[in-house]
């Protein structure tokens, strides 16, 4: 059974640092990892889930307006971790952070994990 588990969420101060991971464990194979995309998605309190970014199998990123030169996502396949690094952080930045693992191998979600950013 293929699992997610988020960490690295927490309180931060508006303009501070927070590096998020999503650990993959219960793959098939050592190679698995890689072949599937990696999205980071975020919900804050009364809203829609949205895509912040996300990372193809070849490494490829795409982000969110929103967090474009603040975030930056990346993936180590050899750790079937992914990460979300995110700098300047702003009280809007506050959700719960998902990690979602998507392609031809499913499509599987994390728990999520809590980032709050204080003003």
């Amino acid at each position: 059974q293929v699992q997610l588990v988020e960490s690295g969420g927490g309180l931060v101060q508006a303009g501070g640092s927070l590096r998020l991971s999503c650990a993959a464990s219960g793959l098939a194979s050592r190679s698995a990892f890689s072949i599937n995309a990696i999205g980071w998605y975020r919900q804050a309190s009364g809203k829609q889930r949205e895509s912040v970014a996300s990372i193809s199998s070849s490494g490829s990123a795409n982000y969110a307006d929103s967090v474009k030169g603040r975030f930056t996502i990346s993936r180590d396949n050899a750790k079937n971790t992914a990460y979300l690094q995110m700098n300047s952080l702003n009280p809007e930045d506050t959700a719960v952070y998902y990690c979602c693992w998507s392609g031809r191998l499913g499509v599987y979600w994390g728990q999520g994990t809590q980032v709050t950013v204080s003003s």
